[in-house]
C-alpha cells in the first residue's frame, strides 16, 4: 500500500506505476473516493463541534432556553449517527481501491510487459553437457524408484507427489542444506503453519487479487500459504519495535500450497508445478532506508546464488521488467536454474524488495534513533523450494546408466554417499 499522501501529491508517477505494472485500476475514480471520505470526515467533524459547543449551553441556559438546547443536541447526535454508515462505507471503499495500488517501481528497473523483457544480469556456468542420452527428471525418478506419481495421482489427483526411498532422503537433505547456510548468515529458523487468516495475505499483497491461487478452509476461515513470507510478514503486525531489534531475518520453512489456477496444460509433468511444495524463504525486515533495503536486496540474492554455486548447478540471474514483478515490488530478481531436458533456464528464486509497501499493508512500524515511528522496509527470497529444485539437480548430476552424482557440499548430509541410485 501507498502512502495516501503521496498518491495526491504524485498522481502522474501512480498513474505510470499503474500503467507499466498493468493493473487494473482507475486512479482518479480512486481520488474521487478519497474527496468522497475527506467531505463526509468533515462534516462528522463540524457536527461534532457542534454538539460539543451547544453542550456547553446547557448548564448556562435559563429553564426557558435549556430544553430546546437538549433538543438541537439530539437533533445533532441524529445526524451523526446518520451520517456514520456513510462514512465506513466511504472509508471501505476507499480502502478497497488503495490495496490495488501498485507500489512505485525503481527508476532503474526495467520496462516491460512480461517475462520476456525481464534483463539477464549474468550467467553462471555453462550449460551441462553429456556424453550419453540423457534422461529428464520423470525418466531419472521413476528409474531409480525415488517417486510413484502414477498412483498418487488417483490418491490425491493431478499435480501431486509422493517422493520414495533415496527421494524423500534427497529432498530433506536439501532442505536442511538451506537452513544451515541461513543459519550461518545470522537468520532465525521458523518453523511456520501453513494456514493463516485473511489479514495475513492482505498484509503481502497477495490478497484481494490472486484469490484463485489460494485454497480456502472454509469451515475455519483461513487459507493455505503458498510461501511463509505470508506468516512471517503478518508475525510483528501491530508492534512498535526499536531501532535496534533492527533488521529481523527469518529463515522460514513450510509445506506451502497453490492451487496453479489458470495454468492448465503448462509444465504439469512431473515435479515443476505441484500443488503441495516444501520451502525455505529467506524474510528480512529492515529500516527504512532505501540505501540499507538494496544491501539487504544484494545480500539475499547472494545467499541463494551461493546455494546454487555450491550445488554445482548452472544459473542466471534475470532482473524482472514491471510488468512481471507483482503489483508490491520495487525491484525484484529471479535466478533460473537450467534444466538439461528442456534446454532452458527455468526460475528456482524470486527476489524482492518492497520497501515500506508491505509494511504499510501490516502495520510494520519500529521507532527510529530520534524517536519517530516508521514503517519498516521488507524483502523476501527462495532459499530453496522442493520438489521444483530435485529438477535442476537430477538432470544436471545424472550419469550414464541413471546414477546421480551428488555435489561435494551435499554429501555429509546423506551420508557421505557420492552417487545415488543407477
Amino acid at each position: 500500500m501507498l502512502d495516501l499522501k503521496q498518491i495526491r501529491e504524485n498522481p502522474e508517477a501512480v498513474k505510470r506505476a499503474i500503467t507499466e505494472k498493468r493493473v487494473s485500476l482507475d486512479l482518479d475514480a480512486l481520488l474521487a473516493a478519497d474527496q468522497k471520505a475527506l467531505a463526509l470526515s468533515r462534516t462528522l467533524q463540524e457536527l461534532q463541534e457542534k454538539r460539543n459547543q451547544n453542550a456547553k449551553l446547557i448548564p448556562k441556559a435559563s429553564a426557558t432556553e435549556r430544553p430546546e438546547l437538549i433538543a438541537e443536541g439530539r437533533k445533532i447526535g441524529d445526524e451523526i449517527a446518520a451520517l456514520k454508515p456513510a462514512i465506513d462505507a466511504a472509508d471501505s471503499a476507499l480502502r478497497d481501491l488503495l490495496l490495488l495500488v501498485p507500489n512505485i517501481p525503481a527508476d532503474s528497473a526495467p520496462r516491460g510487459a512480461s517475462e520476456a523483457d525481464n534483463v539477464v544480469v549474468k550467467t553462471v556456468g555453462e550449460p551441462t553437457k553429456f556424453d550419453f542420452a540423457p534422461l529428464d527428471h520423470v525418466a531419472l525418478v521413476e528409474k531409480n524408484g525415488w517417486a510413484d506419481l502414477g498412483r498418487i495421482a488417483k490418491v490425491a489427483g493431478s499435480r501431486s507427489y509422493a517422493l520414495k526411498a533415496d527421494g524423500v532422503l534427497l529432498e530433506q537433505s536439501l532442505l536442511r542444506f538451506a537452513l544451515d547456510r541461513l543459519v550461518e548468515r545470522g537468520f532465525t529458523l521458523m518453523s511456520v503453519p501453513s494456514f493463516a487468516n485473511e489479514g495475513a495475505f492482505v498484509g503481502t499483497g497477495h490478497f484481494p487479487t490472486g484469490r484463485e491461487q489460494v485454497y480456502h478452509l472454509e469451515a475455519d476461515d483461513k487459507y493455505l500459504t503458498g510461501t511463509s513470507e505470508v506468516t512471517l510478514n503478518a508475525l510483528h503486525s501491530g508492534e512498535i519495535l526499536s531501532e535496534a531489534d533492527l533488521p529481523v531475518r527469518y529463515a522460514g520453512i513450510s509445506a506451502c500450497f497453490r492451487r496453479e489456477a489458470g495454468s492448465a496444460g503448462k509444465d504439469v509433468r512431473g515435479l515443476i508445478r505441484v500443488h503441495q511444495f516444501n520451502k525455505v524463504e529467506q524474510y528480512v525486515m529492515c529500516k527504512n532506508d532505501p540505501e540499507e533495503s538494496e544491501r539487504w536486496h544484494k545480500t539475499l540474492l547472494e545467499i541463494s546464488e551461493s546455494i546454487l554455486v555450491d550445488l554445482e548447478i548452472p544459473y542466471r540471474v534475470v532482473e524482472c521488467c514491471t510488468g512481471d514483478m507483482g503489483l508490491g515490488k520495487f525491484k525484484m530478481f529471479d535466478v533460473e536454474s537450467w534444466v538439461p531436458s528442456e534446454k532452458l533456464y527455468r526460475e528456482t528464486h524470486s527476489c524482492s524488495n518492497l520497501h515500506d509497501w508491505q509494511a504499510r499493508r501490516s502495520d510494520l512500524r519500529y521507532r527510529d534513533a530520534q524517536g519517530k515511528v516508521r514503517y519498516c522496509h521488507t524483502l523476501n527470497n527462495t532459499a530453496l523450494a522442493t520438489p521444483r529444485f530435485l529438477v535442476p539437480l537430477l538432470e544436471n548430476h545424472q550419469q550414464a546408466g541413471g546414477s546421480v552424482r551428488v555435489p561435494a557440499k551435499l554429501q555429509p548430509y546423506l551420508g557421505g554417499r557420492a552417487t545415488l541410485g543407477g
